[in-house]
């Protein structure tokens, strides 16, 4: 495994990172999800991602339950903040009630003295960010939550909480958690470059776009076991099978196989190629995938295969995030 630092923080992160989004707790049986946690641990990841949503708090116990029985120190573990929880009007967004309720409510679920980094899930238009700063500056302080950040906030976003955060001496955000493949590329364009400006890492999630840079997905055929097929999970799938989609697969795939690596592990060493990611975040429901992904850390892709990889996805892959 390598590591980067996490933004300009001396916090150091795997290069792949393992979520708990739309499995642990949900569509994986905990026993799986435990063997693939533990896998993940032993090949080197030390970065484990989740959120009080993902199955109201299962995701956090399943993943934070898997880890106990290793050093605290030893890994980087994440929750996050702002979608319903509940049905009052209070139980959602980023007010310093829902912040710091649900933060405590997370560390109680997960059995933790603290969480290395507290996410906002996504942006509050209801909520001044300096209130949102403020309750997660005070929840640093009581070591509650080492590090701030965010997830799919725009660059005008981003740029409003740095200067909120300087203006009040409020600990800065240190890491965007934003989709990322392929096939959506939309932070290249604006959010990258201000969070490179400030000293902001990116921990992209969706690397293999659902699945889909797997290459699983061929002739329009959706495989019986697949995220595609579960009416509970492959909302954020809609619209994205496309012929268009199938060729471009098609094409990526014969890259992989001239390189004699995987397709998941050109897609990811594709974005690892970023300097401003500090990590690819993964979903895997079986230790295998773990295996299997883990190994693009290795790839370097030279700059005349970067090249025909642009030639195939070509700009028409900018578009806006979930």
């Amino acid at each position: 495994m390598k590591y980067r630092r996490l933004g300009n923080s001396g916090l150091k992160v795997s290069e792949i990172s393992l979520g708990s989004w739309l499995t642990y707790g949900k569509t994986v049986e905990d026993n799986t999800a435990e063997k693939t946690i533990h896998k993940a641990y032993e090949l080197g990841i030390n970065f484990f991602d989740s959120a009080n949503v993902y199955e109201r708090g299962e995701g956090e116990r399943v993943m934070a339950g898997a880890l106990k029985e290793y050093p605290r120190e030893s890994y980087v573990i994440t929750t996050k903040a702002f979608w319903p929880m509940g049905e009052g009007p209070n139980d959602r967004g980023l007010s310093r009630k829902h912040v710091i309720e649900q933060a405590n409510a997370s560390l109680k679920r997960m059995n933790l003295d603290y969480v290395d980094i507290f996410y906002c899930h996504r942006y509050d238009p209801e909520t001044p960010v300096e209130e949102t700063l403020r309750a997660i500056d005070d929840l640093i302080r009581q070591g509650k939550i080492l590090y701030a950040g965010v997830s799919e906030w725009s660059a005008a976003q981003i740029e409003e909480a740095v200067r909120v955060a300087d203006k009040f001496l409020l600990d800065r955000i240190v890491v965007n958690q934003p989709v990322y493949n392929m096939l959506n590329r939309y932070i290249e364009k604006e959010v990258i470059p201000v969070s490179s400006k400030h000293g902001i890492g990116q921990v992209v999630f969706s690397p293999l776009a659902q699945g889909i840079l797997t290459g699983k997905y061929k002739g329009n055929t959706i495989p019986e076991d697949s995220r595609a097929s579960n009416a509970e999970i492959n909302n954020f799938m809609k619209g994205m099978l496309t012929e268009t989609t199938f060729t471009k697969v098609e094409q990526l795939e014969k890259i992989a196989k001239e390189l004699e690596i995987t397709l998941p592990s050109l897609a990811l060493a594709w974005i690892l190629r970023q300097p401003n990611v500090s990590s690819a975040l993964i979903g895997a429901s079986r230790p295998s995938q773990v295996e299997e992904n883990v190994k693009a850390v290795e790839i370097e892709l030279t700059s005349e295969v970067i090249e025909k990889i642009e030639g195939i996805l070509h700009r028409d892959t900018f578009k806006l995030g979930r």
